[in-house]
């Protein structure tokens, strides 16, 4: 067995200087945390409490300094998409694992991820039971007045599912996204890629609301819509090609004013698709009219680099970022997919202003199903499902490093770079601050991070992914 991968040195402060005349010395409450996970497994989110040992880095350029008096970005959450597939597993486990299990999902337990924020199918995704929409007809036959409108599929699991998380985490977030508009909308008449028909622009933003509205009944609040999931990928299933210059018509002409007009106040965000076509988001903003309805724009990062994020922001500081889809797959290997993930998805999407980071889907069983006909079928979720057996896979590691110890409302502070170390920081709303970091350096390095009066310096092997959580004047 190996050792202990990191070795730790921690400077602490405790005592305030006493004033003159005698007054009582002061102690503060300063207690670091750290949590990490190793590419063997060996540890995962194994937690280590830190004692004083009144050592500290004096090479500045190997210490981290976190100050929170530089600011960025509000987070608003980490999580998954909760594909109707994953809430036909959870729904099919005995009762008192699924309890369990989503107690530690959702739930602010010593065990529990934290997960803060949600994206759904509007309709099927690609790891659905069946493909569907909200209106599916006969061949031929059209519904301009959308009176078949009907979420009876998402009643068998979707719906039932987000109301148990619901109980558990009142105030979590909740994203929607659609794979494809029914196909009686559509230029081929397939779920499969085709595009809008103009002629049905104002019928589908009138879905949108009627959506919005239904799940509202229901008890669920849709905080945010995505106009089109990947629409420059036509061939899964579903699927839907949608250009820049019809995005734009669409929210300009039909989505937004359908919102105004019906008093929801649902965010609208566009793209939701690779970081290799900024253009594609910068041409939507760019349209004057359409540009006020917009919240801001969604990422995934199948292509391009996290920096297009940061691009698309600094043309329009005032639109929100978000990173909403990474899958990892079946022939994935557990190391590898912990470091490219924990640097590029989580401390990436962060660093380019991101307010979420969203790993894909929440959970498959162990033949990487349900999914569509031609929908993902090497799609490895968080979890594995098998009746009541539950395995832990590396994307749920990713999400939990940060979501159980950055809730919403926490904010992205300024931290310094050491060459060869990822790292992001945040502070809480209750003022704790956190940093993720891992070592990239392909050797062991050794790091000072300063936070306030406390430093502590670590020795991290190549591969480790930590975070560190700093209890400042903070009574836990």
């Amino acid at each position: 067995m190996h050792k202990l991968l990191f070795i730790l040195f921690i400077f602490i402060q405790q005592l305030l200087a006493a004033q003159d005349r005698g007054t009582s010395t002061v102690k503060r409450q300063q207690q670091v945390e750290l949590y990490v996970t190793t590419t063997n497994q060996q540890k995962v989110l194994y937690k280590t409490e830190l004692n004083d040992s009144g050592k500290q880095i004096n090479d500045a350029r190997q210490v981290i300094e976190i100050d929170p008096s530089k600011t960025f970005q509000t987070i608003d959450g980490f999580g998954f998409t909760l594909t109707e597939a994953s809430a036909f597993l959870i729904n099919r486990m005995p009762q008192a694992p699924r309890e369990k299990l989503l107690r530690e999902l959702f739930g602010t337990g010593a065990d529990a991820a934290s997960i803060s924020y949600l994206r759904i199918g509007m309709g099927a995704t690609d790891l659905s039971t069946k493909v569907y929409s909200y209106d599916d007809l006969l061949p031929g036959e059209t519904d301009p007045q959308l009176r078949r409108f009907s979420l009876a599929q998402d009643t068998v699991d979707m719906i039932p599912l987000l109301k148990a998380i619901l109980r558990i985490n009142p105030k979590i977030s909740i994203m929607a996204t659609p794979w494809s508009p029914p196909a009686w909308m559509k230029d081929n008449n397939s779920t499969i890629g085709g595009r809008l028909l103009s002629k049905y622009y104002p019928v589908y933003a009138r879905y949108f609301v009627e959506y919005i509205r239904q799940m509202k009944s229901e008890g669920i609040r849709i905080d945010a819509v995505t106009i089109q999931n990947e629409p420059q990928n036509a061939h899964n299933n579903p699927s839907l090609k949608m250009e820049a210059a019809e995005q734009a018509d669409f929210i300009r002409d039909h989505l937004g004013p359908a919102f105004r007009r019906n008093g929801i106040t649902t965010k609208i965000i566009i793209w939701d698709h690779n970081c290799d076509m900024p253009e594609f988001p910068l041409s939507v903003l760019a349209d004057r009219k359409a540009n006020p309805y917009i919240d801001g724009s969604a990422f995934h990062l199948y292509g391009g680099q996290p920096e297009a994020m940061s691009k698309v922001r600094d043309a329009y500081p005032d639109k929100n970022i978000y990173f909403t889809e990474q899958w990892t797959g079946s022939k994935g290997d557990f190391g590898g997919d912990l470091l490219w993930h924990f640097k590029n998805v989580l401390i990436g999407s962060l660093r380019n202003w991101s307010r979420t980071v969203l790993e894909w889907n929440l959970a498959n069983d162990s033949g990487f199903g349900p999914h569509t006909p031609g929908g993902c079928s090497e799609c490895k979720g968080a979890l594995t499902i098998d009746g009541s057996a539950i395995q832990k896979n590396v994307s749920y590691y990713v999400v939990a490093h940060a979501s159980k110890f950055i809730p919403p409302g926490s904010v992205r502070i300024a931290s310094s770079g050491v060459p060869g170390i990822a790292s992001v920081a945040f502070q809480t709303p209750e003022g704790k601050i956190v940093l993720l970091l891992m070592n990239d350096s392909g050797k062991i390095q050794k790091v000072g991070i300063k936070a306030a009066e406390q430093q502590v310096q670590l020795e991290l092997q190549s591969g480790l992914v930590a975070t560190v959580q700093f209890f400042i004047g903070y009574e836990k």
